[in-house]
């Protein structure tokens, strides 16, 4: 029988041929083991035919790290699923990307009686946006350069994967642009993987970001045959990570020696917010997962030596609504009215380059920083194809690899994220249990100088704007098309 609490390969050289077969091990004192070898001609029943047995042996050995692994790709085909934001690529592409951004209603959350007006105001947002979004792209090149960083970043991984004797293809699913996740899943099926790993290029989970990923995911799951016999597990976030830590302590480590005293230096991580709602209301694990991210990262910094202070701030808000706080902008102008003079901003979010880190942080940021008082800037370059980072993803998807088709929570050594390890559908159903849905902001209509009331006149405010929208669209006259907001009708 198999002893799941600790199994060990027995590799076996017979005639020229090597076969695999099971043992059970026993700790002695910690430093040996003694294996009661025992053999048959066919898989037993409880190694899910992961293991080959063999009929007899002429000497054993216990197999490597290495030809473990391979125990769990023995006539499997395996693939890993990228996910992540996408950008535009041209500044065309900028109004469309930016609709398909706030038609989400993970992004923009309405009331569900509301939920029809979602891709009107998404239309709405994204055209009165695009002028100043193209202009923040065309300061950067002209388009994002995210898609390509990501397509590097999956070369890079399928390489670690396979040096560390795991063969598997690399597919790359952006949310908001090309290659869209339908597009990477319609190749997943056309090669015919059998054992997935989704792993989100967000080091912290939110509902926003990998949440949004993985609802789409898995309404593409649950009306694919395919897909639902096709066993998948999911990595939700990986913020804790060793691999992941120690990357990016040494890119702060190698920015500070740029500064005349780097002791004294303020580390300034800013992340990209979310709206406050979805982690007071809703349970969203960003704003925990996130503060224990920077925590880990300055114990490690700790270790080499650095003793530099440190604060956390949330960028990139959108919209009337309030979002997590301390904000970027606001605290930038704080730390300079306090006397702070050297600052190094950390995108602590972001493992790719993309308009929040070049333009946004770049630019707005360090002018701001600048006016504020802040004499030395610097930041911290995204991770990108980082080795370390790299190798450490490729672990992370090998060590995933006994959970696929299972809802599970490993026992690795390295700290567990917040959301536990597992398929598309049972992450989603667990997460969902342990939070409330965001509540309406009306229960009833109340008369007078209440919260009800200015609400019901706000709603009725956005119909009134979305009528004459609508109108102003269909006809092709009225002040939007005045100012040169609307394009004329052709």
């Amino acid at each position: 029988r198999l002893n799941l609490s600790r199994t060990y390969a027995i590799k076996s050289s017979v005639g020229g041929r090597t076969g695999i077969c099971l043992g059970q091990c026993y700790l002695i004192k910690s430093v040996a083991c003694k294996c009661k070898l025992s053999w048959s001609s066919q898989p037993p029943p409880d190694s899910r035919q992961h293991f080959r047995a063999c009929s007899s042996a002429s000497e054993a050995l216990l197999t490597s790290q290495s030809d473990i692994r391979k125990l769990y790709v023995v006539n499997e085909k395996i693939g890993v699923l990228l996910l992540n934001l996408g950008g535009p690529e041209t500044l065309d592409d900028v109004q469309p990307f930016l609709f398909n951004l706030f038609a989400d209603p993970d992004i923009i959350r309405l009331p569900r009686a509301f939920r029809f007006l979602q891709k009107p105001l998404a239309q709405f947002i994204s055209v009165a946006r695009a002028p100043k979004s193209k202009e923040g792209y065309a300061s950067i090149g002209g388009g994002s350069p995210l898609r390509q960083i990501t397509d590097a970043q999956g070369e890079a991984l399928m390489e670690a994967l396979c040096e560390k004797d795991i063969p598997a293809k690399v597919y790359v699913g952006m949310r908001y642009w090309h290659p869209f996740t339908e597009e990477a899943i319609e190749q997943i099926k056309r090669d015919g993987i059998t054992k997935l790993v989704v792993l989100p290029l967000y080091p912290q989970f939110s509902i926003s970001t990998s949440g949004s990923s993985l609802r789409l995911l898995e309404s593409i799951f649950r009306e694919d045959e395919y897909l639902v016999n096709m066993q998948h597990t999911v990595i939700p976030s990986w913020y804790q990570r060793e691999g992941y830590i120690k990357a990016m302590a040494t890119l702060v480590e190698k920015e500070l020696l740029n500064f005349p005293d780097p002791q004294k230096v303020m580390i300034f991580f800013s992340a990209h917010g979310v709206p406050l709602a979805y982690v007071e209301e809703a349970g969203d694990p960003y704003k925990a997962e996130m503060e224990e991210c920077v925590d880990l990262i300055m114990e490690e910094l700790e270790r080499r030596g650095m003793g530099n202070p440190c604060t956390l701030a949330y960028q990139s808000r959108v919209g009337p609504v309030e979002w997590l706080k301390p904000y970027t902008d606001e605290t930038i102008i704080a730390l300079g009215q306090r006397g702070v003079k050297s600052l190094l901003a950390v995108p602590i979010s972001f493992v790719s380059e993309h308009i929040e880190t070049l333009e946004e942080i770049d630019v707005e940021y360090k002018e701001l920083a600048l006016k504020s008082g802040i004499k030395h800037w610097g930041r911290v370059p995204a991770l990108g194809c980082e080795p370390t980072f790299i190798s450490d993803l490729a672990d992370a998807v090998i060590e995933s690899l006994p959970y696929v088709g299972a809802m599970a929570v490993s026992n690795l050594e390295a700290r567990q994220s917040l959301v536990p390890l597992g398929s598309v559908e049972e992450l989603l159903a667990a997460y969902d249990s342990k939070r409330d849905m965001l509540p309406p902001p009306v229960i009833v209509w109340e008369w007078g100088w209440t919260k009800s009331a200015e609400t019901w006149n706000g709603r009725a405010a956005m119909l009134a704007v979305l009528a004459l929208l609508v109108l102003e669209v269909t006809t092709g006259h009225g002040l939007l098309h005045q100012w040169g907001i609307l394009p004329p009708l052709p």
